[in-house]
């Protein structure tokens, strides 16, 4: 039996296997089989899928970040008043945060209001639709500087067109304060203030 990844948008993905220009196995996955079918992950490789839904095979690797650290992350996230915006990804040594690219359920209800519309009988069947097709771009993150005293400093993507990359905001410690004292500036003007 192939094996399969159903992601976050609800769509299945098969693993295939091909192979590169220089004859080594080539691992993808794809919405239908093609080259070789694979029943069996690979030794050393496990199925990540992004915070966008694209699925793919990667070489297992040790996770630096500890399971309470990204918590304390969701959990302060979770208190923001635009939860829905925003998604955590572990990449490495770094705690990721993700922003939705559009307006929402809030924009629609504004733009259908207008409109003279009202979404409200079908609010939650649009926000389901909205959870499974926004894109995310990344808008923050926080990096691990040090293994044993599990210090952390923050970074926002910086929107200036001189720039556009990550910039240090200044603050470093423990994850759990700067995740208290920053993740409240997002989707804020004070989030353009941190530099």
């Amino acid at each position: 039996m192939p094996t399969t990844y159903t992601n976050r948008k609800g769509f299945t993905y098969f693993l295939n296997r091909g192979v590169t220009k220089t004859g080594k196995p080539r691992y993808y996955f794809a919405k239908e089989q093609k080259d070789e079918p694979v029943e069996e992950i690979p030794a050393g490789y496990e199925i990540e899928e992004s915070v966008n839904a694209i699925v793919s095979l990667v070489k297992a690797r040790p996770h630096l970040i500890h399971p309470d650290e990204s918590a304390s992350v969701d959990a302060v996230l979770k208190k923001h008043p635009k939860t829905k915006n925003y998604r955590v990804a572990i990449k490495s040594d770094q705690i990721m945060i993700y922003e939705g690219i559009g307006g929402g359920i809030d924009s629609m209800r504004i733009i259908f209001g207008q409109a003279g519309l009202n979404i409200e009988g079908v609010k939650e069947r649009l926000q389901v639709e909205l959870d499974r097709y926004t894109q995310f771009t990344p808008v923050m993150r926080f990096v691990l500087d040090d293994h044993e005293t599990r210090e952390y400093h923050a970074e926002r993507w910086c929107y200036s067109g001189s720039i556009d990359d990550w910039i240090h905001v200044g603050h470093s410690g423990k994850i759990d304060k700067l995740a208290k004292r920053l993740i409240p500036k997002l989707g804020t003007d004070g989030f353009f203030e941190l530099y």
